[in-house]
């Protein structure tokens, strides 16, 4: 029986020293496809902030916004990008109370690319108010001019919602990492090393720092995940709240709740699938992690269908014919192309990942993740767009069109968004080295 203890620890022991090679070598100098790849990116992203100076430089008039459409795809933007930044709380603090082992492959990469899609949701608004520059407007301070903003308004909610979101999971991917910098300062020399070290907080690995360690990570977990469906409620009030046919419903919170996890989940799967085959890490994410990605898309994506049939029958059962002809206008209006591509690429395309052959292949995942992430900024453009341009009084209808420069900055933000992730990708861990080590030992 000692024979099978210590060849069962030996194993053990190789699969410990496996994960830290694995995901160490990932920090390590890169090759010519990163620099190739970060290069694109940084390009969109200087692309982006140019456009966005030439913005302010001429004038909002170089954007396609217009009298009656005042929001177009710079909020749509905004509310994309919050609703990416949803998957990485779920996977990363509702699977961990829900004890869910094949989140410990990727919720590191899942909480990444939450803060990183929040700090780029931020920068919208800014761009949207064109007087960048008046931007701390928006916050509640004392000042001389005795003016203070309006708290009944959603917008202002916003503020403290996102910014709440934002440093939450802040906190919640840096606690994430702790054990984790203790490791790789093992492995580092120089400047790396010390810097390792100081973010490592004096990591031991003694039992009670792993037990107020857990208690620290159970509490943040507990505390983040009414963030997942607080904070989209929010920003869908943004809408609710208005009484434009198309907007004032109250499904609209549980319908972006849905809608923000099943867009999150298909960006997960976009941006791992890559990564998993660059840095060689096919032991430690595996084809099953994929597969319960996939059926959380193809939970999510029923959700989100059912939300269109229910929207849609809500406004043809309500009798007012405003919100009515809103959702007729959607569908065989002038924006109706963009309508039934959402409808196809949300409610109709995922549903075949009721076949686990097709849940089980990477190549087809990664394209209907891609398509799944069309569909859900078509959704917002529609949603925003179509209510605006068409509203209770045909005096005030007008149609809205994309600008060149609303597509380079809209460009210049997925620019913005992968050069983040890649350079987290050669600083910092992008598996959760302990939680994998603590899943081989169970």
């Amino acid at each position: 029986m000692d024979r099978v203890d210590d060849v069962v620890e030996h194993k053990k022991n190789d699969y410990h020293q496996a994960v830290e090679h694995d995901v160490l070598s990932a920090m390590k100098k890169p090759g010519i496809v990163y620099y190739v790849a970060l290069l694109i990116t940084g390009s969109c992203f200087a692309l982006g902030m140019g456009l966005w100076l030439y913005q302010i430089l001429v004038g909002m008039g170089v954007s396609g916004l217009n009298n009656p459409v005042g929001w177009g795809v710079y909020i749509t933007n905004f509310v994309f990008w919050v609703g990416i930044a949803h998957s990485g709380t779920l996977i990363s603090a509702v699977l961990y109370l829900f004890r869910a082992r094949f989140r410990s492959s990727i919720n590191r990469a899942a909480e990444a690319m939450t803060v990183f899609a929040v700090m780029t949701a931020g920068l919208f608004p800014l761009i949207h108010l064109g007087r960048s520059w008046f931007f701390f407007w928006l916050f509640p301070y004392p000042n001389e001019r005795l003016l203070w903003v309006n708290f009944r308004s959603p917008l202002m909610w916003d503020v403290f919602a996102v910014g709440t979101y934002f440093t939450v999971s802040s906190v919640f991917f840096y606690v994430g990492m702790i054990p984790d910098f203790a490791i790789a300062k093992r492995f580092h020399n120089g400047a790396r090393k010390w810097v390792y070290s100081f973010l490592s907080l004096g990591w031991k690995g003694t039992f009670q720092q792993w037990k107020h360690y857990g208690k620290l990570y159970m509490f943040l977990a507990a505390f983040a995940t009414p963030l997942v469906v607080s904070v989209h409620s929010v920003v869908s009030w943004d809408f609710a709240m208005s009484i434009l046919p198309g907007w004032h419903t109250t499904i609209f919170a549980p319908y972006f709740v849905a809608g923000a996890i099943f867009s999150g989940t298909a960006m997960v799967i976009t941006l791992v699938v890559p990564m998993r085959k660059i840095f060689g890490l096919e032991r430690h994410i595996t084809i099953d992690h994929f597969e319960s990605l996939a059926k959380i898309i193809l939970v999510t994506s029923i959700i989100v269908g059912y939300s269109y049939l229910v929207e849609f029958c809500l406004a043809m059962y309500s009798g007012n014919v405003f919100e009515a002809d809103a959702f007729i206008n959607r569908a065989v209006g002038p924006y109706r192309l963009w309508y039934w591509m959402m409808v196809s690429c949300n409610a109709i395309i995922p549903l075949t990942l009721f076949v686990r052959k097709w849940r089980r292949s990477l190549a087809f995942l990664y394209v209907l993740s891609i398509f799944v992430n069309i569909g859900m900024w078509l959704e917002r453009f529609v949603i925003i767009v179509t209510s605006l341009s068409k509203d209770f009084d045909p005096y005030s209808w007008g149609l809205y069109k994309p600008s060149l420069v609303e597509a380079g900055i809209t460009l210049g933000s997925f620019g913005f968004f992968l050069t983040l992730f890649l350079l987290f990708a050669k600083f910092l861990p992008v598996v959760a080295i302990s939680e994998l080590k603590e899943v081989a030992d169970e």
